[in-house]
């Protein structure tokens, strides 16, 4: 059976999900900021005929978003991972096989499903989706993963497509035509290190990449190269990783809200990011086998370095307390007070199903203990759950509120918090 993808992308989607609760800001233009307030992450299309690109720093653009009215936000997170899963419920409900690609891009496999007409049903999705959700989305159709993401792009930026492009249903002559009008940067996977490399043999568009012989391809570009020209020639190359597949690792991490040299602000974030990424092992039922912690100082700056710490633990554990104590260990034995540290990363890996437990050669795992810190820790998730995040906490966590990103723009977070829930008033 011949592979059919398609590629459901939200327009603006941090921006979307602001105007979601703030309908006034239709038709203005609109910029949502980076941790601290940093630089644009999303931009409405006004912002961005105003010349605004991804990535803007702020502190650059000051006169022209006072000058134009541009409305900024600090980036909201907590909503925007909500609206997200709100999506993705509504796609799974069209085909269990769903690959969650990002926050705001998910790759459906339509191959089994029986449509005579995709456009016609793709325009009835982003339908669904703006009605029971309130996001617009763009939608791409073509046999692999790359064709779709091309044919995505397409439809988000012509307005006589009505957000769908359907490259299964169309002649070679006018697939061609829509690879002519990609530009080499445009293609999934080149960015821009590479494109100049690739312009410098005189492919320019996605339409010379896909005439490109496979061994010069792979000459230039690697095994990627080879699977670039077959997937503009139509030969799925990537399969679909579907919704609910176990995940490799779990990362968690920020920048601080001002640079630090004090170790009591470090072990307040360590402490913080490793509950939230335990939490994250807890609620797939997965275990950690080893731990790993970054921190660095601002690259921007003079001096900048890079501290990586590793643990290992006897038995794989969810433990956030066994885990944070473990980083927090290792981070104090090389701490450098002299240094301004800029972010941290917490980082989980080896991951293993949690009722996975194998004791170690020398009798060093408990089987006891486990049961009983996984006892705790259930309890712990339970109580958050019925009376909200972080009702319960480890006593690290509040060491210091110094590291928390500067947010002063930071919307409401309007489906998750009871105290930040909309209110209407009638008369």
């Amino acid at each position: 059976m011949s592979t059919i993808f398609a590629l459901i992308d939200c327009n603006n989607f941090f921006v979307s999900c602001e105007r979601l609760f703030r309908p006034d800001l239709e038709g203005r233009p609109v910029v949502v900021l980076s941790s601290n307030d940093g630089c644009a992450v999303s931009r409405s299309a006004e912002a961005k005929a105003l010349g605004i690109p991804m990535g803007a720093p702020a502190f650059k653009y000051r006169q022209l978003f006072e000058r134009e009215g541009v409305v900024r936000f600090s980036a909201n997170f907590e909503l925007y991972g909500d609206i997200s899963r709100r999506i993705t419920h509504l796609l799974t409900g069209i085909t269990p096989r769903t690959e969650v690609y990002s926050v705001d891009e998910s790759f459906l496999d339509l191959s089994q499903l029986e449509i005579a007409d995709y456009t016609a049903r793709s325009k009835e999705v982003r339908s669904r989706l703006l009605k029971e959700v309130g996001i617009p989305v763009s939608i791409g159709i073509a046999p692999t993963k790359t064709l779709a993401k091309l044919a995505n792009s397409r439809a988000k930026r012509d307005d006589t497509l009505g957000g769908v492009l359907d490259l299964i249903n169309i002649t070679d002559e006018a697939l061609a035509g829509y690879l002519q009008k990609a530009p080499i940067k445009s293609i999934w996977g080149i960015g821009w290190r590479l494109a100049p490399k690739l312009q410098a043999e005189g492919i320019h568009t996605a339409h010379d990449l896909s005439l490109t012989d496979p061994r010069r391809a792979g000459q230039l570009m690697g095994v990627h190269g080879r699977q670039l020209v077959a997937e503009l020639n139509g030969q799925p190359c990537h399969a679909l990783e579907p919704y609910g597949r176990v995940r490799q690792t779990v990362m968690k991490g920020r920048m601080f809200g001002e640079d630090t040299g004090r170790f009591d602000v470090v072990e307040a974030a360590v402490s913080s990011m490793t509950a939230r990424a335990a939490f994250a092992l807890r609620r797939d039922g997965l275990a950690a086998h080893g731990a790993s912690l970054s921190l660095s100082t601002d690259r921007h700056k003079p001096g900048y370095r890079r501290q990586q710490y590793g643990v290992r633990f006897n038995a794989p554990t969810a433990d956030t307390g066994l885990i944070s104590s473990e980083l927090i260990k290792a981070a104090r034995a090389g701490f450098n007070p002299a240094a301004r540290y800029h972010r941290a990363n917490v980082l989980l890996y080896d991951l293993v199903p949690d009722h996975t437990f194998q004791a170690d050669l020398w009798g060093d795992s408990d089987p006891s203990a486990s049961r009983a810190a996984q006892d705790r820790l259930q309890a712990l998730d339970s109580i958050n759950d019925r009376y909200g995040k972080r009702t319960l906490r480890y006593a690290a966590e509040d060491l210091s509120q110094a590291w928390h990103p500067r947010q002063r723009l930071r919307s409401p977070r309007y489906t998750t918090e009871w105290d930040e829930l909309p209110v209407l008033y009638a008369n």
